[in-house]
């Protein structure tokens, strides 16, 4: 009789040779082990793992790393695949460590199988297979006003005070200063404690009458949400009484999840004190927290919600679950939350690729350096197979970096909202108008308008990816596998045949541009014919980008 595991092996090899005929590719010998190792292949370069390495991607016969997944998506998303450019890939279902030493890589798993092989010979045909094997779409893409309008989070202005007339007046002024409506994000504060879904009597008086307004005013509304519970607080009580919060190791002794387990609840640090934890292996819990945001949207006309924390660290101080889970299983479950909800937002996450999640890069620091990182990670998430994707937020989303307004520069916040542009969605939060001239303001406000132009082409490159699984911001080497573009961290493609090239570098005024073959139109009016090399010239107001032209 053939064991649970041969079965899954003989799976794995049928599903393997299937998906090479279905992209036309003869299957390669495949590894199947808890581990994997390789030397790198002449200029071979990888990517994937953690979308936070992307502006140390690609990792070539230079790169010296060691990385463990294993309760770790360092902020941002994660996945247990690597592609290379040669179309070799590794894959495994469960979180895996990876090491890149003296032109080596080497690849394990606790728990799982390491399945690699080559499907094709770049990025592109290595890409194409994994996500259709792998994590392939499920044909679905969030609210398209994600894509079609800015968005605009309240925390940078608003911070620990979210308030119904500062909010109402946050809102206002976007309209009042020539900004497009687009989706309104309340964080952290505005509910009465974390797990108790409800809007802060003291801050807010008519938290309805509040969303109808916003609604009015052309705004879809969202807000944030976690997965941690107040200690001592009536929800905690109950939660902890009906076995639905994750407990402490009682030292290998078995569980009786019928009995009030609140002495043994696990208590949590995180960013923002000590909480319980919901345990969403319970099914009992994920029906209290699908109600608890229902409620929110049945009630009071909330559009979808902002999902924070969920990250893999909180999970792995040997806690006890109803049912077994690693601690990236725990970040899965949370990330299946959102599905729910077609206005949602993730910051964390763990093989929820091919969903309908937004995924955003994590919050980043005000500063250049940081700014650089914004291409290679948005590249990253969309060959993990994370296509619906916002850079952070525009000037930087680490809400300490603006404590002090002297220390703001404008014109990162101006090139920032350059970025932003044409990817796939862009996010304000620090007011443009509060903190920057009127000239550099007005800036700002023709890149979401040109955002807004661009939305119809985004919407259906999200809709192309809900079936196909390609990233809608691309590197120039997917577009064009055969070239040598593979380390150009300052460009990106929005489809096929749109190329940015904005400005990473404060104070310049001229930037080199690589054009790959084809006849390019700039927004200019320029006309170049590549593959060609330009120096351009890039005054402040000016986001350079090239539409290719149909022969």
């Amino acid at each position: 009789m053939l064991n649970k595991r041969r079965i899954n092996l003989i799976l794995i090899l049928f599903s393997s040779l299937i998906g090479h005929l279905l992209i036309g590719q003869k299957p390669t010998k495949a590894n199947k082990d808890n581990s994997f190792s390789t030397n790198l292949l002449p200029n071979e370069m990888w990517w994937g793992g953690l979308s936070s390495n992307g502006y140390k991607m690609p990792y070539d016969k230079t790169t010296n790393l060691t990385i463990d997944l294993w309760a770790n998506n360092d902020e941002n998303q994660s996945q247990p695949l690597l592609i290379s450019s040669k179309g070799r890939y590794v894959w495994c279902e469960d979180p895996i460590m990876y090491a890149f030493t003296n032109g080596k890589l080497t690849v394990s798993s606790r728990t799982g199988i390491i399945q690699s092989g080559k499907a094709g010979d770049n990025l592109k045909t290595a890409y194409q297979f994994v996500s259709n094997k792998y994590f392939p779409s499920n044909g679905h893409i969030p609210d398209p006003k994600m894509f079609t309008l800015p968005q605009y989070n309240t925390w940078i202005e608003l911070m620990y005070d979210q308030r119904e007339d500062k909010i109402l007046q946050y809102a206002q002024s976007i309209l009042d200063k020539g900004y497009p409506p687009g989706v309104l994000m309340i964080d952290d504060t505005w509910q009465e404690n974390y797990g108790i879904w409800e809007f802060s009597p003291n801050r807010f008086k008519d938290p309805k009458g509040m969303v109808k307004k916003l609604h009015k005013m052309g705004f879809k509304v969202m807000l944030w949400i976690c997965p941690f519970i107040s200690a001592d607080s009536e929800n905690f009580r109950y939660l902890a009484k009906n076995g639905m919060l994750l407990l402490r190791n009682q030292a290998g002794k078995p569980v009786n999840w019928d009995e009030n387990t609140q002495s043994k609840v696990a208590i949590i640090p995180w960013w923002n004190g000590y909480s319980g934890l919901l345990d969403l292996t319970n099914p009992k819990t994920q029906k209290w927290f699908n109600d608890r945001l229902d409620h929110l949207v049945n009630d009071y006309g909330v559009d979808g919600f902002k999902l924070d924390a969920g990250d893999g660290q909180f999970y792995k101080d040997n806690l006890v679950s109803k049912n077994p889970a690693t601690p990236n299983d725990h970040t899965m479950l949370f990330g299946k939350v959102g599905l729910k909800y077609d206005l949602n937002e993730y910051r964390a996450s763990f093989k929820m690729a091919g969903t309908q999640l937004v995924q955003r890069l994590r919050d980043k620091n005000h500063s250049w350096g940081e700014l650089n990182e914004l291409i290679p990670g948005i590249i990253a998430q969309g060959l993990m197979g994370y296509a619906y994707t916002c850079p952070d937020m525009i000037g930087g989303g680490q809400w300490t970096s603006f404590l002090d307004s002297t220390k703001l520069d404008q014109e990162l916040v101006v090139r920032s909202a350059q970025i932003h542009a044409l990817m796939p969605m862009m996010q304000f939060s620090v007011a443009p108008w509060r903190i920057l001239t009127k000239e550099q303001d007005e800036i700002c406000k023709k890149m979401a308008i040109l955002h807004e132009s661009f939305g119809e082409k985004i919407v259906e490159l999200a809709r192309q990816s809900s079936k196909s699984g390609e990233p809608i911001a691309r590197s120039m080497l997917y577009n064009y596998p055969n070239s040598s573009y593979e380390k150009i961290k300052d460009e990106f493609m929005l489809g096929s045949d749109i190329l940015v090239a904005p400005v990473l570098q404060k104070g310049a005024r001229n930037r080199t541009v690589v054009f790959p073959k084809g006849n390019w139109l700039g927004e200019d009016g320029s006309k170049v014919v590549g593959p060609s090399t330009q120096t351009i010239q890039v005054p402040l107001e000016r986001l350079p980008y090239y539409t290719l032209q149909k022969d």
